[in-house]
């Protein structure tokens, strides 16, 4: 057993995650890095984690998404391979096995919470 695909408690809000996430269709999926934004703490009785999607296409911006650069700092910690954006108003739970590894640590949550917030109406 690859160690990514162990037991989900090794994932924390703020990993970044290589992920098979779903389509909106959930009977597809496309592997993708992700990020963990549920607070590890907060006991729920499911091992599934909720994460949000990163994509590489520039053209989705908005007040639900942050911007990240590959070559900023923010960027090389997250691991990304291109300027991205994290899409708060894709949320996803996946289960354990649908994780592969961690690929980096997102230093902007101070950002996607304020994002979170937007979109869920919170703010």
């Amino acid at each position: 057993m690859r160690q990514g695909w162990m037991n989900m408690t090794g994932y924390k809000r703020g990993d970044v995650v290589l992920v098979r996430y779903p389509h909106s269709d959930l009977t597809t999926f496309k592997k993708r890095p992700a990020l963990v934004v549920q607070d590890a703490r907060i006991r729920t009785g499911l091992e599934q984690r909720i994460i949000v999607q990163i994509t590489s296409n520039l053209n989705r911006t908005g007040p639900s998404r942050v911007p990240v650069r590959k070559a900023s700092e923010s960027g090389r910690a997250m691991g990304i391979l291109q300027d991205s954006i994290i899409m708060t108003d894709s949320i996803a739970t996946v289960l354990p096995r649908e994780i592969e590894k961690t690929i980096g640590k997102c230093p902007e949550m101070d950002e996607v919470d304020v994002a979170l917030r937007r979109i869920l109406g919170l703010a």
